[in-house]
């Protein structure tokens, strides 16, 4: 549903919005209850082969976590066949998580994965490379950035664009925060410090002029303490408009939520600002079961904005959805 508290936007927003009770589901959850997801979802639309391509995760209780990843292809945006898939162990991770799939300037197809460092517990973000979106090989990873290259605790969740040849690269990362001593080792013990409420959760921006080696910006979306959005604030894509760019991001008010995490809304005129639309309180949440509805990717295609996103089901899991709207 859209938030009651910021109803408007769906009228003056730069971008049109959605109901996402009439959203249609692309992907089942492995199965019923708390813990079983299907989501993290990566959109894009290629016009070279006139096919919509999908990456999702399928994650299920602990200690099994994000299990397996895939990339599915579709004609009409809305029936998937899946046509590459990886597991956690492929990996050497405890588990995987978002990722964004993208074709760069020169053909090329990339896949920036995000996935537990089982050097450190830390979460990480490495480069795939292939001629086909159905060809990517875990075991020739790439670096692209860490915990250490962003001077935090752990960095995951990218999005990617090109915008006038530079590549900009949107991330969560996991803000640097002073613990006490014997808290140090419990950071990173269980491999995802997001859920230990021993950092905080802020959107970031890297870019590249390749795609594959990234210099990191900075921060470009802080969580607000004392907010709805105060644990975390997690950008998750971008819609290019002529009121500037129209953003999406993940919002929770404490490690609680962490998991269930509801849809805000932001603008920036320079990548490098945003201001919140959503400052009361999430703008696009499920009608039941905890609310969330999260990790939402925007493609457009024609007269249409095709979005994909996490959405919560009645009875605790988590499937991925499409709802598309005419621009």
């Amino acid at each position: 549903m859209v938030s009651d508290a910021n109803v408007g936007l769906k009228r003056y927003s730069a971008v049109p919005l959605f109901d996402p009770q009439d959203g249609v589901t692309v992907i089942e959850p492995p199965a019923a209850g708390n813990g079983y997801w299907a989501g993290a979802p990566s959109a894009c639309y290629d016009a070279d082969t006139e096919r919509f391509y999908l990456y999702y995760r399928l994650r299920k209780p602990r200690p099994i976590r994000g299990g397996e990843c895939f990339i599915a292809a579709s004609e009409d945006g809305r029936t998937f066949r899946p046509i590459w898939s990886a597991t956690r162990e492929a990996f050497g991770s405890d588990s995987v998580e978002r990722s964004c799939l993208t074709k760069a300037l020169d053909g090329r197809w990339l896949l920036y994965v995000s996935y537990v460092d089982p050097a450190d517990g830390r979460w990480r973000i490495d480069v795939l490379e292939a001629d086909d979106p159905a060809a990517f090989d875990p075991g020739q990873r790439l670096p692209v950035l860490t915990a250490v290259d962003v001077g935090g605790e752990g960095v995951k969740d990218p999005w990617v664009m090109v915008v006038n040849g530079l590549y900009i690269m949107l991330v969560s990362y996991a803000v640097a925060v002073p613990v006490a001593p014997e808290e140090r080792e419990r950071m990173h013990a269980s491999g995802d410090i997001y859920n230990t409420g021993l950092t905080l959760s802020s959107s970031g921006l890297a870019t590249s002029g390749d795609g594959r080696r990234f210099a990191w910006q900075g921060d470009v979306l802080a969580r607000r303490p004392g907010q709805w959005d105060a644990y975390a604030a997690r950008l998750g894509c971008l819609v290019p408009t002529a009121q500037g760019w129209f953003g999406f991001y993940d919002g929770s008010s404490a490690v609680t939520e962490n998991y269930e995490e509801r849809t805000g809304l932001a603008q920036s005129w320079d990548l490098r600002h945003f201001f919140r639309l959503s400052a009361d309180g999430p703008s696009l949440v499920a009608p039941h079961g905890s609310g969330s509805l999260r990790y939402l990717d925007a493609v457009v295609r024609d007269d249409a904005i095709y979005y994909y996103y996490e959405y919560a089901r009645p009875d605790g899991s988590h499937e991925l959805r499409m709802n598309r709207v005419l621009w």
